[in-house]
């Protein structure tokens, strides 16, 4: 894990300050094409800091349940709080929505039927086979939309 984190995990930190340093000299300089050039790769070394730091660590313990975390039916979601300018980890019961001032990025569903056929009662493995599934691509560009 340390050699992941410190070799794949860190190129991702270090294109992204690169970039967002760039565009800070586009905008600076006014210079609309570089400013464009540059959100591809924000957007991808944005995604894949997120995808290293945030989501596993963060959003499947709640997703797995125990103590005041979502038990049973449910989802666990990464939203951005627009009103602290934040990422924030929810859950939430049933099918009840995120709501007010939180803006959901990334929704994992909880509920039995979501994979109780592929891995029966064994929510964690579920939980660890999403991340393989899910498009950082997309879950960056919302994130940038909603903290515009």
């Amino acid at each position: 894990m340390e050699i992941h984190h410190s070799k794949h995990h860190q190129t991702y930190v270090t294109n992204l300050n690169l970039s967002i340093e760039k565009l800070e000299d586009a905008v600076a300089k006014r210079d609309g094409s570089a400013i464009l050039q540059l959100q591809s790769a924000i957007n991808f070394n944005y995604g894949g800091h997120i995808n290293h730091s945030i989501f596993w660590k963060n959003l499947a313990p709640p997703s797995l349940g125990g103590g005041d975390l979502q038990k049973g039916s449910g989802w666990g979601w990464l939203v951005y709080n627009k009103t602290t300018k934040a990422l924030e980890i929810a859950t939430t019961s049933n099918q009840d929505p995120i709501l007010g001032h939180r803006v959901p990025l990334l929704g994992i569903d909880v509920w039995e039927h979501a994979y109780y056929l592929q891995y029966r009662n064994v929510r964690p493995d579920y939980l660890k086979a999403v991340w393989n599934v899910v498009n950082w691509k997309d879950v960056s560009e919302r994130y940038l939309a909603a903290s515009q």
